[in-house]
């Protein structure tokens, strides 16, 4: 049970939760939320006009609302801003939507009651996982329409999934025993109003690159071993001279790979090639930055993650509630953008090293990795498809952060565009798998023909995984379940673990 302290939730909590782990609000947050929500009642008694808890929503702001109807305000807002559209949410971005904006209404800015708390809490640790269509949000003035999807559940409207069934939401809470939420003063918006729509895709996004990252750091290492390359170029002396963290950090990873091959061994003497081609020799320099890009776009997500991205912002010592806009979800779509700059990079330069292996006049191996080229094809169109998705991935590499278009009567007028922009990772991130996945065949099929010369005890026991997935390809046989499996190594970690190495995190 991951407990989430607000405020101060690690990168690594927040990868548990959207892995598949439950979470529940640390107790230290019931007294803030306890003291915000009696500030609301304060604030009500006054009788004066308080953006969303007695006025309508964006232009009509302006409109004031009376006692009798707050709590059908609430829930109106609710049911006319679920109007999202497309294919529903991943169960893993969609907990993490429900584990964000816990603990976002746990620092006590909120106004909600503790009821709402529990709920949300119920719904995590029962795994009640709202339906969430996964379009409709432009970053601002928070991710309105898929939250309010979220909110529409937790009052019995919508759809949830439970146990893999799809079910109305009124029926399967109270299948789990729970009722339906009466929505209070400010609770609605409170709801509605952030990013954690944007911010959930954001870090699945970064949690997926992870992996690919990493994964392609064994590749990377593993195809450098096919086509013989150098280890040169991996001296801590060079990337010390430049000082770039990520350089220097994927010159060690690699170096270390590589270290104790038989098969470099072989050609440290004599050999003709003075210099390897750029997808072989410039792998700490491209790789290092892009490294050095996820670091940065998961520490402002972490910080996102953390914060309080509701309005208006309840003061309970002070009784105010202050309209701001840390809804807007900027700094999320910028951290988006990163990510997907970084995933288009790595599955770039994995790809040129594929093309390089199957070139004989490059790698010095038979023609497309195959023992009999001409009766075989080889590894011919699994390069074609690794060309294919990368070129997939520069395409959606366009940033999403330049893009504004406005809202609501133009009392919105400039928004972040952050949800697509996050949205799109996951599907980056399969895509670069997939590439990395080829690499991997390619890269353990180029080794092969060195045998009985090894590599590295690292890499040997990353290439037995692979074999024992995929055996040696000797003739053609149907490629898409070797890819398939070999992308699976890739997106499940075992690749990576199956090596051993210790090799950089990206969201520590």
């Amino acid at each position: 049970m991951i407990v989430l302290n607000p405020g101060h939730v690690p990168l690594a909590d927040w990868r548990a939760i959207y892995r598949g782990a439950p979470a529940t609000l640390h107790d230290s947050a019931a007294p803030r939320i306890a003291e915000s929500a009696a500030a609301v009642a304060r604030i009500i008694a006054r009788h004066q006009p308080v953006y969303g808890i007695n006025t309508g929503f964006g232009k009509l702001a302006s409109v004031k609302i009376g006692d009798a109807d707050l709590a059908t305000l609430q829930r109106n807002i609710v049911l006319s801003h679920a109007a999202g559209v497309g294919a529903p949410s991943p169960a893993g971005v969609v907990r993490l939507m429900l584990a964000l904006k816990l603990a976002s209404l746990g620092v006590g800015a909120s106004g909600v009651r503790p009821e709402t708390i529990a709920l949300l809490e119920a719904m995590l640790a029962r795994d009640l996982l709202p339906v969430i269509p996964c379009q409709g949000s432009v970053g601002a003035s928070g991710d309105l329409a898929p939250l309010a999807h979220m909110a529409a559940a937790m009052i019995g409207a919508g759809e949830i999934v439970a146990n893999g069934k799809t079910l109305p939401a009124a029926d399967a809470l109270a299948a789990a025993g729970l009722a339906p939420l009466e929505l209070g003063p400010k609770e609605g918006l409170a709801l509605l109003n952030g990013t954690q729509f944007s911010t959930a895709n954001a870090l699945a996004g970064l949690f997926e690159a992870e992996r690919v990252f990493q994964a392609a750091l064994v590749t990377g290492a593993l195809s450098t071993e096919a086509a013989k390359g150098s280890d040169a170029p991996f001296d801590p002396r060079i990337h010390a001279l430049r000082g770039h963290a990520g350089q220097i950090a994927v010159g060690d990873a690699l170096r270390g790979l590589m270290a104790g091959s038989a098969i470099r061994a072989s050609h440290r003497e004599d050999d003709p090639r003075v210099q390897d081609p750029y997808c072989l020799r410039c792998q700490p320099q491209v790789m290092g930055a892009a490294l050095d890009v996820l670091r940065q776009a998961a520490a402002t997500l972490a910080t996102e993650a953390n914060g309080v991205s509701d309005n208006p912002l309840i003061f309970a010592d002070t009784d105010e509630a202050l309209s701001g806009g840390n809804f807007h979800a900027e700094p999320v779509a910028f951290a988006a953008d990163m990510i997907a700059l970084a995933i288009c990079e790595i599955g770039s330069i994995a790809e040129r090293r594929i093309a390089m292996l199957v070139d004989p006049a490059l790698s010095g191996l038979p023609a497309f990795l195959t023992p009999r080229p001409g009766l075989n094809s080889g590894f011919m169109i699994p390069q074609v498809t690794a060309a294919a998705l990368v070129s997939e991935n520069k395409q959606r590499a366009y940033p999403a952060s330049v893009d504004s278009i406005p809202t609501s009567a133009n009392q919105e007028d400039h928004v972040s565009m952050a949800a697509h922009g996050a949205r799109r990772l996951l599907a980056m991130a399969a895509n670069a798998a997939n590439v990395i996945g080829i690499e991997a065949l390619a890269a353990a099929q180029g080794c092969d023909f060195h045998a009985p010369l090894a590599s590295s005890a690292t890499l040997e026991a990353a290439r037995a995984a692979i074999r024992a997935e995929v055996p040696t390809l000797a003739d053609d046989r149907h490629f898409a379940p070797d890819m398939e499996k070999a992308t699976a190594l890739v997106t499940s970690g075992a690749l990576v673990a199956a090596s051993g190495a210790a090799l950089p995190d990206v969201a520590a």
